[in-house]
């Protein structure tokens, strides 16, 4: 199913068009912890006026789960890719968590209405503005 797949549905990412741009085109640099695969373009420019830079996921195209040092890289914030450092995360740098918006345990603050808790009662500081 998994070539099947690749070779309609342009929505995973990663198509057969994909894979011949990417051979004739680019070269490896690297692959993170989530399997992305990066590449950079074997000659010329892109249109920054920079060899491009590529990434293609393993499991759908989620831009969020790129780290932090592949990030860098592919914005073209640091020129060395993380396969030839010695990068160290932050300490306040957080693990990836994918967005959780729609599901279950995305964040409802205080007043929301779908938070399980109810909404504070005023505290009767507010004044309305009147035109005067």
């Amino acid at each position: 199913m998994g070539m099947f797949k690749e070779f309609f549905a342009w929505w995973g990412g990663n198509t057969w068009g994909t894979r011949l741009y990417i051979w004739r085109k680019m070269r490896f640099v690297g692959e993170d912890s989530f399997g992305n695969r990066y590449y950079e373009q074997r000659s010329g420019t892109g249109p920054v006026g920079k060899p491009r830079r590529f990434v293609t996921y393993t499991d759908g195209a989620e831009a969020s789960k790129v780290p932090p040092e592949w990030h860098g890289w592919l914005h073209y914030t640091v020129d060395t890719p993380p396969t030839e450092e010695d990068y160290q995360a932050k300490p306040w740098q957080k693990p990836y968590q994918p967005n959780m918006t729609g599901t279950a345990d995305a964040y409802r603050p205080d007043g929301s209405i779908l938070t399980p808790a109810s909404r504070p009662r005023g505290t009767g500081d507010y004044k309305a503005w009147r035109p005067e």
